[in-house]
């Protein structure tokens, strides 16, 4: 009787966590704001050389992985809940990037190398006489992060919509999406399409008014890039907990039987692909003023393969799983790629997904949970012992 009330009154401790978060994610979110405070009073009172110091240098390296994870729980929304392998990430991750740029080149005036008050540098360069018309308004903040919304989530309801109404589907999709990103990169490269060509937009000079090289200007991105990632986790666990999240993941999980009972499947895979597009495209305007430049190898399918191995290596369909795949991975790429082993970081990285797909197929935040799941129905099977297999279902 006594064991049975002890199961009893775990059961109910399970039922009472936040509906919300759950356990992971107040863990998450507390790592992520700890994070966040630590960091820039390390980097700005921890005596240098010590220790626990912070260099500038790695604030905006950590900044940078913080706007992957960001990236990377855009891709999980519709990958991980609704079965949608968009091979096309990285191009709302660039759009939103040159949506930044365009308004930080824009901000450069006379300070250029041709010290031309409205065209950029490379515009001068190729002989262009007045600014093109969709550079217009990017001398505003507030329309420039306008832009950085609409940019990709325009792309993403135009694409979506004639996708998702023709029934497009798994490796199909996958590879249209893939080819929409490698147009886009073949049109940026071109010089007459006005952003910059090949090289791109750089040599940024300051945002809102704030020197862009400055520490205080660098703390200032990381702490922003912190609480755009919260604030996107929060909005997704959000959705995926609510009815609209239960019908994505029918969707996902048979798509025709929702069709069956009166859902329009295709409404919702387009909610939830904008919505992803511009949490991609959020990302991508942290990530320009933290690395200094945005070209067209952003938008190079590689990219968006690469965003896809990082959410399998956390685990796919947990959220936090993609944001910590997203952090290792790339922490891995910049300790490999800086010594000997930097001309076989890609083999690297195809090795690791393999060894991801055979040995752990849910990653490794969904591996954890799976584990945890089977202690918990263990712990709760009264008089069982621990290492009994379960009863058949």
């Amino acid at each position: 009787m006594t064991r049975t009330g002890s199961a009893s009154t775990r059961s109910t401790t399970i039922t009472r966590q936040p509906a919300l978060l759950g356990t992971s994610g107040i863990v998450f979110l507390a790592v992520l704001f700890a994070a966040a405070v630590l960091v820039p009073l390390l980097n700005l009172y921890a005596t240098p050389g010590s220790a626990v110091h912070v260099p500038t240098y790695v604030v905006s390296l950590l900044g940078k992985y913080l706007t992957y994870a960001l990236l990377a729980l855009s891709v999980d929304l519709i990958w991980g809940y609704v079965g949608i392998l968009s091979l096309g990430q990285g191009a709302f991750f660039a759009l939103g990037g040159y949506a930044m740029g365009m308004y930080l080149m824009r901000q450069i005036g006379t300070r250029g190398v041709y010290g031309d008050p409205v065209l950029p540098d490379f515009m001068v360069f190729l002989n262009w006489k007045e600014l093109p018309w969709f550079w217009y308004g990017f001398d505003m903040f507030p329309f420039a992060a306008l832009m950085v919304l609409l940019a990709p989530g325009i792309l993403a309801l135009v694409f979506g919509w004639f996708a998702f109404r023709s029934r497009v589907t798994g490796v199909y999709l996958s590879i249209i999406t893939q080819a929409m990103t490698f147009a886009l990169l073949l049109a940026f490269f071109r010089n007459d399409m006005g952003f910059g060509g090949n090289n791109g937009l750089t040599d940024f000079k300051d945002i809102l008014g704030f020197n862009i090289q400055a520490d205080g200007t660098r703390l200032t991105l990381f702490v922003l890039s912190a609480l755009a990632l919260g604030l996107a986790y929060i909005l997704c666990r959000f959705l995926v907990r609510s009815h609209f999240g239960k019908v994505l993941v029918a969707v996902r999980d048979a798509e025709t039987r929702v069709r069956f009972t009166g859902y329009r499947a295709e409404n919702y895979k387009l909610v939830a692909f904008v919505v992803s597009a511009m949490l991609a495209g959020i990302a991508g305007a942290l990530y320009v003023p933290q690395v200094g430049i945005i070209n067209p190898s952003e938008f190079s399918p590689a990219n968006s393969i690469e965003i896809i191995v990082w959410v399998a290596v956390g685990g796919r369909g947990t959220l936090v799983g993609a944001a910590l795949g997203a952090v290792l991975v790339n922490y891995a790429k910049t300790y490999f790629t800086s010594g000997m082993l930097a001309p076989y970081w890609l083999f690297m990285l195809g090795g690791l997904f393999v060894a991801v797909t055979l040995f752990l197929p849910k990653g490794i935040v969904g591996t954890f949970y799976e584990w945890r799941e089977k202690r918990r129905q263990h712990d709760d099977i009264p008089g069982e012992p621990l290492a009994s297999p379960r009863p058949a279902e």
